[in-house]
């Protein structure tokens, strides 16, 4: 007994010894001096060989091991320590931070997991902590033996574990409990003793708990094992989850009599049994089951979860014979916003954008992001169409007003395709895609609106994803042609200006014209690059018209939404002008009415900025739109383009010319030029020279020509143009 105390005594005053391995020679002195400096005695491995070395050479407490290591890695060391010093803990210290790559070291028999670059005091603590552990485990291993012998020592093994240990009578009062009760739980020993265990059970699980004792087959070699939620003291909604495994007590190896008998109670002890504390890992797992069925930006249901439910909705709508609406929210401007603010900004923006439409949304709608500027929502049990046409009026109403990221305020609509059980789609994959078309079919429209699904919209996916594969290469080939259309002044008949239209030369299908393609370049995001190339070539061309002598030659640029309301708009436009020496004041934008309308303070600006600059700015298709005399009055416009639609009303004798008549007179007053497009026969022309139209264009001067051919009409003497047919 002296001699067993002795070695004991001798184990435990020993310095521990801990091996070092790293192929890093200053991270591995370092790590060495550090520890060193705490008194450990430490030999260095210079990699893993030399720690194998040095582990058939000597017996170790402890090893500090990096997992990338030439010839042998982190792995090989940590199984080689196992077969030799099955008794030397291991902490690896490493670079490698994958959920796997730790959960493979930690399954491989490793106590903690370090990562690079470490704080000193915090591995101190962790090393210092392992081998406390480590001691504890062998004094408890030593003090087994003479367990029966020392009741003492028993409760400080027991009091000293990370583990609440419990036993319980034949009726479930628990006749024994250790001090981790107090640490975890908030309880004092002495409280619980004699009390049912169930007065600690949540009350969700105290009909499951209760049973789990009363099980016939609960043995030795077949315990109890379960996991409930324990309260905490002094408050019923602080719970705590635990894993419990019960033992019956064996009355042969364990008579209980007299003073041995139950602790606390008096009655004999029936069920012994630790309760492990797993919140952290129980938080883990609900963390990680989250994260897999939800946005963690918006917090909403992502993609997996919106089918899941819509799946469940389906089955229900078709066993109770009803309707539900899938719709797909697809943001307007939201990209010029990351674009120009930055991703932190365009994160803010979809957090507020999800916070409104969370308020629009009846109890058991599902609203998802189904990624990026993308939203899906789920509308079970509607009576009808008009249901989700009102839900999706309040979308649009909610992202109406501007949203205030820091110092900027922003706006930005939003297109919805609504698709409707059974008529739209009978499965989960059609009602969302037939949404998503009915969706594009408003961004074609002009944006910011909705638009329900009919067999109409139907489009060959295949051609549609061929084409944009081959516009994307159009791009980069230089397939993309600008023809001019020329605008002519009525009293003289010359050459005043030149409309750029684009065209495609497709290698298969031959010259494609703007309807075409365009549609599909607005969805795709194209329509930026294939603007530039478009202003790159008709700056070429008209300038180099301007510079062989047609100095008032003026060149008419349509320009898309998306790049007028992007914030950097003035700015890249005035440098791809600037770039070919393009005079300003030759250049005139056309934009739309509904352009200016959407965000009218932040275009404003910006055409003044343009307008300072020389440029002059053209209002297409008026009379289309809103058509609002305040703007025309409050805005730097040069000149209304007349709706060719108007033009065709044209008739001699008829009425249909007075909406002309209106434009022109409106025009005058205001000192705005006037251009009527769109003019195809004598008659339309005679009539609109009558009303003191400015200028003209259209089929009656023939088609939109390639560069080659206004070359060849500007060398005419005089600019005149002769009727075409």
């Amino acid at each position: 007994m002296a001699s067993e105390q002795t070695t004991e005594s001798s184990s435990l005053s020993r310095r521990p010894s801990i091996l070092v391995a790293d192929d890093e020679p200053r991270l591995l002195k370092t790590l060495a001096d550090l520890l060193r400096s705490r008194g450990f005695e430490v030999s260095e491995a210079h990699g893993g060989r030399q720690a194998c070395e040095q582990l058939h050479r000597q017996a170790f407490d402890l090893a500090l091991l990096d997992l990338n290591m030439p010839e042998l890695d982190g792995f090989q060391v940590m199984a080689e320590t196992g077969r030799l010093q099955p008794d030397c803990g291991v902490i690896v210290v490493s670079g490698e931070s994958s959920f796997s790559t730790v959960s493979r070291a930690l399954r491989r028999g490793a106590l903690d997991y370090i990562r690079k670059p470490f704080d000193p005091e915090e591995l101190l603590a962790t090393v210092e902590g392992v081998l406390g552990k480590q001691s504890l485990i062998r004094a408890h291993e030593m003090v087994q033996s003479r367990l029966e012998k020392s009741e003492a020592l028993h409760r400080y093994i027991v009091n000293s574990s990370p583990d609440i240990v419990f036993m319980l009578d034949e009726t479930g009062h628990i006749c024994f409990i250790n001090n981790k009760v107090e640490s975890l739980l908030g309880y004092q020993p002495s409280e619980l003793c004699g009390q049912h265990f169930r007065h600690i059970l949540d009350d969700r699980d105290v009909a499951r708990g209760t049973y789990a004792l009363q099980g016939p087959n609960i043995s030795a070699d077949n315990p109890r094992v379960l996991e409930v939620r324990l309260k905490t003291r002094g408050s019923r909604k602080a719970t705590r989850h635990f894993e419990i495994t019960a033992f019956p007590v064996d009355p042969q190896t364990w008579p209980q009599t007299g003073k041995t008998q139950g602790g606390c109670t008096g009655q004999p002890a029936r069920y012994y049994g630790i309760a492990r504390d797993v919140t952290e890992r129980k938080e883990a797992e609900a963390f990680i089951n989250f994260q897999a069925y939800h946005d963690l930006l918006t917090r909403l249901p992502n993609r997996a979860l919106f089918k899941d439910r819509l799946e469940l909705a389906i089955t229900h709508a078709r066993r109770s014979q009803q309707k539900l609406a899938v719709m797909f929210l697809d943001l307007d401007r939201f990209k010029v916003v990351n674009d120009t603010l930055g991703h932190a900004m365009g994160d803010r923006l979809l957090q507020a954008v999800t916070h409104r439409l969370e308020k629009c949304l009846r109890r058991g709608d599902t609203l998802s992001r189904f990624g990026g500027d993308e939203f899906t929502l789920l509308l079970p049990s509607i009576h009808g169409h008009d249901d989700a046409r009102n839900i999706a009026r309040k979308l649009i109403h909610a992202l109406k007003a501007p949203f205030q990221l820091g110092d900027h305020e922003v706006f930005v609509g939003v297109s919805i395709g609504i698709s409707v059980f059974p008529e739209a789609g009978e499965t989960m994959d059609l009602l969302i895609q037939n949404a998503d078309i009915a969706m594009y079919h408003v961004k074609a429209r002009g944006k910011d609106g909705y638009r329900f699904y009919s067999d109409s919209m139907s489009i060959n996916t295949a051609n549609r994803l061929s084409l944009e594969r081959d516009l994307r290469l159009a791009l980069e080939r230089n397939e993309l042609r600008v023809f001019y259309q020329p605008q002519v002044c009525s009293r003289s008949n010359r050459v005043v200006g030149l409309e750029a239209l684009v065209r495609w030369q497709h290698p298969e299908r031959g010259l494609l014209y703007p309807g075409d393609f365009l549609p599909l370049a607005e969805e795709t995001r194209l329509v930026g690059k294939l603007s530039e190339q478009v202003i790159d070539q008709a700056c070429r061309d008209v300038g180099r018209w301007i510079s062989s002598g047609h100095s008032d030659l003026r060149l008419a640029v349509n320009l898309s939404p998306s790049q007028v309301e992007h914030p950097r708009f003035v700015e890249t436009l005035m440098n791809r002008v600037a770039a070919h020496n393009f005079p300003a004041d030759n250049l005139e934008i056309e934009i739309t009415e509904n352009v200016i309308m959407n965000d009218l303070e932040q275009i404003s600006r910006k055409l003044k900025e343009l307008a300072a600059t020389g440029v002059r700015i053209a209002i297409d298709d008026f009379g289309t739109g809103y058509s609002s005399l305040n703007y025309l009055h409050r805005l730097p416009i040069h000149t209304l383009k007349v709706d060719q639609s108007f033009v065709k009303a044209i008739r001699s004798g008829e009425d249909g010319a007075c909406i002309v008549n209106a434009i022109i007179a409106m025009a005058h007053g205001l000192k705005l030029e006037i251009v009527a497009e769109g003019v195809e026969t004598d008659d339309q022309l005679a009539y609109l020279k009558s009303l003191g139209c400015h200028q003209v264009q259209g089929f009656f001067y023939g088609p939109a020509r390639p560069a080659a051919d206004i070359t060849r009409l500007l060398a005419k003497d005089g600019l005149a143009f002769a009727y075409t047919g």
